[in-house]
């Protein structure tokens, strides 16, 4: 998982609520394809026109939002089907940051276990960000901090559990996180290897014979 601090760039504002999975990347695709396939594919029915052409009017297709490593998104993004291949689709088209007022809850979860930061804000703060990105203007979002930063704007905090915060900022996912305590867990194999010999496939100590 590639570590995340700072993401610093244009934010692509796509507003509508209720965005779900299959929109960002749809089920035939999952199919057919393998993790690094998947970007040409994300948003397919708002980004291509029928013919297969770019769609000029979506966001992502115009300048200076292609490739934006930030997205400002509607409440509820990424609700729908729990597939962690919408992740792996928009950090394949250069996202690395979505900050919405909501996000469905698995969504949410497979960001955060890809290194993609999901960031929480009201509405209110959403909105008056993608007015300012729309007109052109760079957002910064740094994790260290825990704040957003836009010109003509005031920083705003958000808020994110520190163990969460600080795996993103190690790149670990669940077993890189895990592996931090090998050590430990090593040592405590060792001691219990020797307590319940058995449960290691290790035959248990015959019973003395008291018969006699």
């Amino acid at each position: 998982m590639i570590p995340f601090t700072v993401c610093e760039g244009p934010a692509a504002p796509l507003l509508q609520a209720n965005i779900d999975t299959d929109m960002i990347i749809r089920i035939e695709r999952i199919s057919k394809l393998s993790r690094g396939e998947l970007g040409p594919w994300a948003f397919e029915m708002w980004r291509y026109t029928g013919a297969g052409e770019p769609n000029p009017d979506f966001v992502l297709n115009r300048e200076p939002f292609k490739q934006a490593p930030i997205l400002i998104a509607g409440a509820n993004f990424g609700c729908g089907s729990s597939r962690e291949m919408a992740v792996w689709a928009l950090e394949e088209i250069g996202v690395r940051c979505i900050i919405a007022p909501g996000f469905g809850d698995i969504f949410f979860s497979n960001c955060l276990q890809n290194g993609l930061l999901p960031v929480i804000l009201e509405e209110a703060q959403v909105q008056r960000l993608a007015a300012q990105a729309e007109g052109g203007r760079h957002l910064r979002v740094d994790l260290e901090a825990m704040r957003v930063s836009c010109d003509g704007l005031p920083d705003v905090s958000f808020s994110l559990a520190e163990g969460t915060r600080q795996a993103l900022l190690e790149g670990l996912d669940e077993i890189g996180q895990t592996l931090k305590y090998d050590a430990q867990i090593n040592a405590f194999q060792a001691r219990d290897r020797l307590v319940r010999p058995w449960v290691y496939g290790v035959a248990r100590p015959a019973a003395p014979d008291t018969a006699a």
